[in-house]
């Protein structure tokens, strides 16, 4: 089973930013270590096999694109973050630069192909699952990032005194929120190389990890601006979670985001073994209750926008909102330059 992996690698706290040139030998240093490697080892001796890689550098570090075959999702996540963070330990030029976020995605035809997969008859038997520190550690990087998420106290997960959610569950859906919008900003910058080098829209694209989880009526407006501007709408959604007040999505664009955050929190709360699917579907809508406004992001994948809808208008604060919630200059109508 073939998967598609995404990580964020950044330079030292406090580093100035990357000019062209570094960033120019960031990606060519990487490049080469990468393609060096045959083969990984994963947790009891999985073999997991590099398929292709690309590397992007921007100011703060890179992003790591990389296709790997692989028995599971979760074999291939936890030994690519052990290898990166071997490989920057073991590059001296790349000293005190750290894997900020490393995690496996797969596209919905693939998905579709691995339960079919699950289904048929196997002869040789399943990978050993994670163990017990595997999963220890996990779930303690999910109870850390729970910190960041200042904006929801615990009872916007349903931990009250009346309730039956524990505070710990509240902790663990609100760490991995946290890391769903952490996912969502690193696959957003692959799906923005993609479009960038094809030089066409998603619907040109056979598989992109974000913006294939948009409404797929609208694809073919999805431009590698539109990935831009939905990138930064991501940033700001994520920055206020860490606020000490709760502003509800400003914009279309916003609440998309935090819906596919959260998809990708439910991946993060599955591979962590903490609670079941339908413990995890409770919790969220409970959530959902404190952190919309509405469900009309929702009615959009329902076929509920209008065909000729301006998908850019997305990023315009809903109209409702005072001038005090003003738009960022990079989701002005008029838009930055592409290039």
């Amino acid at each position: 089973m073939e998967y598609q992996l995404t990580a964020e690698l950044t330079s030292p706290a406090g580093a100035p930013d990357l000019d062209p040139l570094q960033q120019v030998g960031v990606v060519a240093l990487l490049d080469t270590r990468l393609s060096r490697l045959a083969s990984i080892e994963g947790p009891d001796g999985v073999e997991i096999t590099p398929v292709e890689h690309s590397v992007h550098a921007h100011l703060g570090g890179a992003n790591v694109s990389w296709l790997l075959d692989a028995p599971a999702l979760v074999f291939a996540e936890d030994a690519t973050r052990a290898v990166l963070e071997q490989l920057l330990e073991e590059t001296e030029l790349l000293d005190g630069w750290q894997v900020k976020h490393c995690a496996v995605t797969a596209t919905d035809d693939q998905l579709e192909s691995a339960l079919a997969a699950e289904e048929e008859p196997e002869e040789d038997p399943e990978p050993e699952p994670l163990t017990e520190y595997e999963l220890a550690e996990r779930r303690e990087r999910l109870l850390e990032a729970a910190a960041y998420v200042r904006a929801f106290g615990p009872e916007a997960f349903g931990h009250t005194d009346g309730g039956d959610v524990t505070e710990e569950e509240a902790r663990y859906v609100a760490g991995a929120i946290a890391h769903g919008v952490e996912m969502l900003i690193d696959e957003l910058f692959g799906d923005i190389q993609l479009l960038e080098d094809e030089d066409t829209t998603a619907d040109e694209v056979d598989a992109l990890w974000a913006l294939d989880e948009l409404p797929q009526q609208y694809a073919d407006r999805y431009t590698a601006l539109f990935a831009k501007q939905f990138l930064v709408a991501t940033a700001i959604l994520g920055h206020r979670l860490t606020q000490a007040e709760w502003t509800a999505p400003l914009s279309m664009a916003e609440a998309l985001a935090l819906h596919i955050a959260k998809s990708r929190a439910e991946l993060e709360l599955d591979l962590a073994e903490v609670m079941d699917e339908d413990r995890v579907a409770e919790i969220l809508a409970i959530f959902d209750d404190k952190a919309f406004e509405d469900g009309d992001h929702e009615a959009l994948y329902d076929g509920g926008g209008a065909p000729d809808a301006d998908v850019m208008a997305w990023f315009r604060p809903y109209a409702h909102l005072t001038d005090a919630q003003a738009l960022h200059p990079y989701l002005a109508d008029e838009g930055p330059s592409a290039n």
